[in-house]
């Protein structure tokens, strides 16, 4: 089955990079730069959002970093990075979390916006220091996600870590660094970053 893959190194695209590496996937890319490629109309009918990454695999679009990796461990069974019976409870659980109130307490962070008291009742997140209390204190207990074994879950909550630590968004806590550490080992990460950094503009900012 043919496997696209829009992208542009200076995005999410690199966990959808990550993951397609670690399901062993084949693919084709396509690089699409912000200001046009990823608004023009053949683009749009992909991703109506204008953004990337998008995979499109068999025909069938899928957006969204979460989806993108719970996607790509479904359909491709022989990496072994869905989860267990026993271990699909903290997958879905801990997935959702990091790309919910995960992102959405790191990006109004970074708008400068910090709910009140009356309005943490509102926001999912709650509040941006207990999110990463929540988060911490499951991997103070465990080597990843589900236990002790690496499952497709760590490909998005450990770009989050990852991210979050090398962007200053995370604070610096032992028990992100540690898994940090952890998945920056693994062949896979280092293969798919390698891609992206080669794909870099030389001067991102001229």
């Amino acid at each position: 089955m043919a496997l696209t893959f829009y992208t542009n190194p200076m995005s999410r695209g690199q966990i959808v990079r990550w993951a397609l590496h670690e399901a062993g996937a084949e693919y084709d890319q396509v690089l699409l730069d912000y200001d046009t490629e990823m608004k023009s109309d053949d683009y749009l009918k992909i991703n109506p959002m204008g953004k990337v990454p998008a995979i499109v695999h068999d025909g069938k679009v899928v957006t969204e970093c979460a989806a993108i990796s719970a996607y790509l461990a479904d359909a491709f069974p022989e990496a072994n990075l869905s989860p267990t019976a026993d271990e699909r409870a903290d997958y879905y659980r801990w997935l959702f979390f990091a790309s919910g109130p995960v992102e959405q307490a790191i990006t109004d962070r970074n708008l400068g916006l910090t709910p009140t008291k009356d309005q943490e009742r509102s926001a999912g997140y709650g509040n941006y220091d207990r999110v990463m209390d929540v988060l911490d204190g499951v991997l103070q207990e465990r080597e990843y996600i589900c236990g002790d074994r690496f499952t497709m879950a760590d490909v998005y909550v450990g770009s989050q870590v990852d991210w979050g630590l090398l962007f200053q968004t995370f604070p610096e806590r032992e028990s992100f660094t540690a898994y940090a550490e952890r998945l920056r080992a693994r062949e896979n990460y280092q293969a798919s970053k390698a891609i992206d950094a080669a794909l870099m503009p030389e001067n991102p900012g001229g």
